[in-house]
């Protein structure tokens, strides 16, 4: 019992050990891991700002062509109610 006493707690500082070095281990491949994740990050930012003009025009251009479409929309439904009006008056005359 005596020699159990003595080898276990040099048993678990060994394991203890080599805990705490497969720890600092996997911490520095993290740290690694971080850093390409953040060059990675860091490209396609870089290519996002250089597509960002793309985005404004093409987002210029589908708003032009919605006010143009409302536009047409107006114009078209106006005429409309004024061909209805023009129909209803007269029914109303006669």
């Amino acid at each position: 019992m005596e020699a159990l006493a003595q080898t276990l707690p040099v048993i678990i500082y060994i394991l203890l050990i080599i805990l705490i070095v497969v720890l600092i281990i996997f911490m520095i491949k993290a740290f690694d891991t971080l850093k390409k994740i953040d060059l990675t990050i860091e490209d396609v930012n870089a290519k996002m700002s250089k597509l960002n003009g793309v985005f404004s025009i093409v987002d210029r251009s589908a708003d032009v062509i919605n006010m143009v479409t409302d536009k047409m929309v107006g114009v078209v439904s106006s005429s409309i109610n004024k061909i209805f009006k023009k129909k209803s008056k007269k029914k109303e005359e006669e």
